[in-house]
């Protein structure tokens, strides 16, 4: 299994709607690359790890697939669609990871 984690750096400045992203962004998302999708997580960063810190990431979203391929054939075709929507509820740019899961 693979994770794809898309995270938003937590910066002065920038903006993230995060009742957009949980309600319209991720359903679009999930829609687009349907059955490929095997879980799915958000994450609202809260802290860093000293007491008092800014979190590192303003907002994690995570999704699941079962191999690269299958991420890469769900993702490919919807790319420019997902990416369009971004300026929708950022102007953060994200940085990406995808990971191969092992526990």
């Amino acid at each position: 299994m693979i994770k794809v984690s898309v995270m938003y750096p937590s910066t002065d400045g920038k903006k993230f709607d995060l009742d957009y992203y949980c309600d319209q962004h991720v359903p679009m998302v999930g829609t687009l690359l349907g059955d490929a999708v095997k879980g799915a997580a958000i994450e609202k960063g809260l802290a860093g790890a000293a007491p008092g810190t800014k979190p590192a990431y303003v907002t994690i979203g995570t999704l699941y697939f079962e191999n690269m391929a299958s991420f890469q054939n769900a993702f490919g075709p919807n790319a420019a669609e997902i990416m369009a929507d971004l300026p929708n509820f950022t102007d953060i740019e994200p940085v990406v990871q995808i990971s191969e899961v092992w526990v």
